[in-house]
């Protein structure tokens, strides 16, 4: 077997998405009409879908060096041609923040859906601008854009966590057996232990490449953490046992 394709897609964070994304599959179908229609299930279904493919295209831009390359050069960026952070700063950075925004915004009360609103609205205009102006190429490293997304996002993590605490029809429930309370938890960490990481991580990849190649499975781990959580979603209403019914703006 080429050892380029071993090496690219054989990693052990690949093929545990890749399980994850089949078992996600399996399950989603297995809902009922009714229960595919519904926000809380099809759009964990969405992010678990997209994230896998945008992490199997990283490992084919990894496996075909020629195509990483290529595009590399059409945008510009021709003096350091091994990276593909083109692909991270629009599906990770752009992409997949935004539809976090939406998660966040699924599990509030309508009295706090504005706030999101406001940030996406602001996240996506501010991102634009940035990039468009050239402060921060799509080919290179965006720490800026990255640090208002995840700022922005762990505001809206907060906003989940005050409304548990404050509102009556949370209160009566067991915030353990909420798949909302995980989702928000492990997108809460997952900020906050990748934020150092992604903003220093310009200078560690100029100053010490293998270091910044080290913390970055840090972020692959959380990666595969949330994805499992999102499968639990998926699954929640074939174990009744392990999670409850969520309050009803919930799934609005």
């Amino acid at each position: 077997m080429d050892p380029r394709f071993v090496q690219a897609f054989l990693t052990t964070d690949l093929i545990a998405l890749d399980i994850l994304a089949v078992l996600g599959i399996i399950f989603f179908f297995r809902l009922s009409k009714d229960q595919k229609t519904q926000l809380c299930f099809w759009l964990p279904f969405l992010i678990l879908i997209f994230t896998v493919l945008r992490s199997n295209m990283g490992g084919y831009a990894n496996y075909n060096y020629e195509f990483k390359k290529a595009v590399n050069a059409y945008l510009g960026n021709t003096e350091f041609p091994r990276y593909s952070l083109w692909l991270k700063n629009v599906g990770d950075i752009l992409i997949l923040t935004v539809l976090y925004f939406f998660l966040i915004k699924s599990w509030l009360e309508p009295s706090k859906k504005k706030y999101i609103n406001w940030m996406l609205i602001v996240f996506v205009v501010t991102s634009q601008i940035i990039q468009f102006s050239g402060l921060e190429p799509i080919y290179w490293f965006q720490p800026i854009i990255f640090s208002i997304g995840a700022n922005m996002i762990l505001v809206g993590c907060g906003l989940y966590f005050v409304g548990l605490m404050t509102n009556d029809t949370y209160l009566k429930s067991n915030p353990l057996r909420l798949v909302s309370f995980w989702q928000m938890t492990f997108l809460l960490f997952t900020y906050s232990l990748t934020y150092i990481n992604d903003v220093a991580m310009p200078f560690l990849v100029t100053y010490n490449y293998e270091l910044g190649k080290s913390m970055y499975q840090i972020n692959e781990v959380m990666i595969v953490c949330n994805l499992a959580i999102f499968v639990l979603t998926i699954a929640s209403p074939k174990l009744p046992n392990l999670f409850e019914r969520e309050p009803s703006y919930g799934f609005s």
